[in-house]
């Protein structure tokens, strides 16, 4: 033993270890393996998306054809509102960025104010979602008051088979990747909102500086930088390639 007698461990030091592996918290910890898990569930999706899309790569509608609209016009805009969507909720990931590094300066109002502004861009995100849902239930014209009148149009919405003499060629694949991954991404975004939420009114109240850290904004911060980095794939495997 070069000389040197053998220090003897006690069990309690041996197993407990004194400290986190990687000097994380146990919080933290969690939330990354949460977070792995999911991104296993978006990457299985994902992976079925892009298999569907090349076995039916002939007749897979093109997204730039079905999402035109924007709110309160009647015009031909080719993915605009969808990439409003997400630059919309880029921007609320750079202001969790900003609430987490107040926390990290125990600045309450700065935390405060980027945190109420990353909840605004959620909200505006799930909206969103919910219209862009109703307007492709609606067909073509985006009316929802007029979809049934759409039926024999919708195969480039709904795929071929939505109605029995639908004569558009398509894939009822489409619509179904369409609601399950936006609908599985909404309620992980809907479901951020609701928590940042909390953590907010939990700010408000001061919790935090009586604790003496700001750590919670921090795992709830890892949460919504997943849900947007996600989006960027679905937005990229589904609306444009």
């Amino acid at each position: 033993m070069s000389g040197e007698a053998s220090k003897v461990i006690d069990q309690t030091t041996l197993w407990e270890g004194g400290r986190s592996p990687f000097s994380v918290s146990y919080g933290k910890m969690m939330m990354w393996f949460f977070l792995i898990s999911d991104a296993l569930s978006f990457g299985g999706l994902l992976a079925s998306l892009g298999f569907m899309k090349l076995k039916y790569a002939d007749v897979w509608p093109s997204s730039e054809l079905i999402f035109t609209h924007l709110p309160g016009t009647h015009g031909h805009f080719p993915l605009i509102y969808v990439a409003l969507m997400t630059f919309i909720l880029i921007v609320s990931s750079v202001t969790m960025v900003l609430a987490v590094e107040a926390g990290h300066r125990m600045d309450r109002k700065g935390v405060t104010l980027w945190l109420a502004l990353t909840v605004v861009g959620g909200l505006f995100f799930v909206g969103s979602q919910a219209w862009e849902w109703m307007t492709y239930i609606a067909g073509p014209d985006g009316d929802i008051s007029t979809w049934a009148d759409n039926a024999t149009l919708s195969g480039h919405y709904y795929g071929e088979g939505f109605s029995a003499d639908n004569p558009v060629p398509g894939v009822p694949q489409y619509a179904q990747f369409f609601f399950f991954v936006t609908g599985f991404h909404g309620t992980h975004v809907f479901s951020g909102v609701v928590i940042n939420f909390i953590i907010l009114l939990n700010v408000l109240k001061g919790k935090y500086e009586k604790v003496g850290h700001y750590e919670m904004v921090e795992k709830v911060g890892l949460y919504w930088h997943f849900v947007d980095l996600v989006w960027v794939f679905v937005f990229t495997f589904y609306y444009l390639i």
